[in-house]
């Protein structure tokens, strides 16, 4: 469970980056107010692991690498006070890399009835457009029975590209849960996780307003 740390920080937080930047936030309400759900949110920029938590009315998780709970010394105890206290999720670097690690850490954190965070893209878009999503979120929500709560980013890419904040110029919207009754439960799991997918692509597409890197969405190319 995440603990009092992440909490008062958050709080702390919460009127700097409302002072420096004054971001547009909108749809807080969609955020469940108890059980698990999984954020899946598009990635522009590094900071986006961290205004997203420092704004949603509840507590989310991330994953870290693990070696990170294991450097010597001072700094190494400092290291894993921190992150155990932010509640990050340690997953060695292999099943980091593959992914496996990740997802089924991120299942026990929705199993706690918390919040788990997925960029569904898998990496940071360095051009802007919304690339094509891997199924990790749709999994989790598949195999935990938890929402999915879209979120779309905007404007995070420039918040560090000058020495003056730029005010009011980066938005958070975060959308209207998707739950898997809107998934046709006849299909295979396969075919529900690529379903489920393209809806979560779609409706973050919509929040964030951005281009897809794979051409139309799918819910402009049936309009």
């Amino acid at each position: 469970m995440v603990g009092r740390f992440y909490t008062g920080v958050r709080g702390f937080v919460r009127p700097i980056v409302r002072l420096l930047w004054n971001p547009r936030v909108s749809g807080l309400e969609n955020v469940p107010p108890e059980g698990g759900f999984v954020i899946a949110s598009n990635h522009l920029a590094n900071i986006d692991s961290f205004m997203i938590p420092v704004v949603l009315p509840r507590a989310i998780r991330f994953v870290a690498k693990e070696s990170l709970w294991t450097q010597k010394g001072p700094h190494g105890v400092v290291l894993r006070w921190f992150f155990d206290a932010v509640g990050a999720v340690p997953v060695d670097r292999e099943a980091l890399s593959s992914g496996k690690g990740a997802l089924q850490a991120g299942l026990e954190v929705l199993r706690n009835g918390e919040g788990f965070a997925v960029y569904p893209e898998g990496h940071r878009s360095k051009d802007g457009l919304l690339h094509p999503g891997k199924q990790g979120a749709a999994w989790l929500a598949l195999e935990s029975g938890c929402p999915v709560i879209p979120v779309g980013v905007k404007g995070t890419q420039h918040m560090f590209s000058s020495l003056i904040p730029r005010r009011g110029e980066m938005t958070i919207r975060v959308g209207t849960p998707i739950t898997l009754e809107e998934i046709d439960p006849s299909a295979s799991k396969g075919a529900r996780r690529r379903l489920l997918t393209a809806r979560i692509m779609d409706e973050i597409q919509a929040l964030s307003g951005q281009r897809r890197a794979d051409g139309p969405s799918a819910r402009s190319r049936d309009q």
